[in-house]
């Protein structure tokens, strides 16, 4: 018998400074039985980086979601669609193969990658000179010190905030808050 995906509530706040965004999203995250609360927080911060794009893009006009996740390696992580339903961003977390995101840029104006595992930089030396030619993907690196301690404030009800300012975050739940750095590698 197959396992059923766990799910999980959030009440996420979000204060962009960087972009003038601020507004609560309640969330509803479908966890795979095989992804960890590392990488499900990671798809939370994505989001959280990533909210601004609803009115930049969107003019507010669109409509920000999970997808399937490891469900469906086809579906992004995170999206935005316009209210035509084309994909103005495309998010993935985690080491994918080129494939996959060549095909994300195909079908999206933007995509970002976070990459967040202890073997990120080994994967990011084999995977960078493949990607360089991508102009559509951006990728940023998570610190993995920063991602476990984000797995360890996943519970399946959550009120957590993120503060985007000068290009940093802050992220806290109930009990912890911590500082993240994201560094661009593309």
């Amino acid at each position: 018998m197959a396992l059923k995906s766990t799910i999980y509530k959030a009440n996420l706040s979000v204060a962009d400074i960087d972009h003038g965004y601020y507004a609560d999203h309640a969330l509803t995250l479908a966890r795979h039985p095989n992804e960890t609360d590392e990488r499900m927080m990671v798809r939370i911060l994505a989001l959280a980086l990533n909210a601004h794009e609803l009115t930049d893009i969107c003019q507010g006009d669109g409509t920000l979601a999970f997808g399937a996740g490891l469900s469906d390696p086809d579906d992004p992580d995170l999206s935005l669609k316009d209210f035509t339903g084309a994909i103005r961003l495309w998010a993935e977390v985690g080491q994918p193969e080129e494939k996959p995101l060549l095909k994300a840029c195909q079908k999206a104006d933007v995509v970002r990658l976070y990459a967040f595992h202890h073997a990120a930089e080994v994967w990011w030396r084999t995977m960078q000179s493949k990607v360089q030619r991508l102009d559509k993907l951006q990728i940023w690196r998570v610190p993995s010190e920063s991602a476990q301690a984000m797995s360890r404030m996943a519970e399946r009800s959550m009120q957590l905030q993120a503060t985007v300012q000068d290009g940093a975050v802050s992220f806290s739940g109930a009990k912890d808050g911590l500082h993240i750095e994201l560094e661009r590698w593309k």
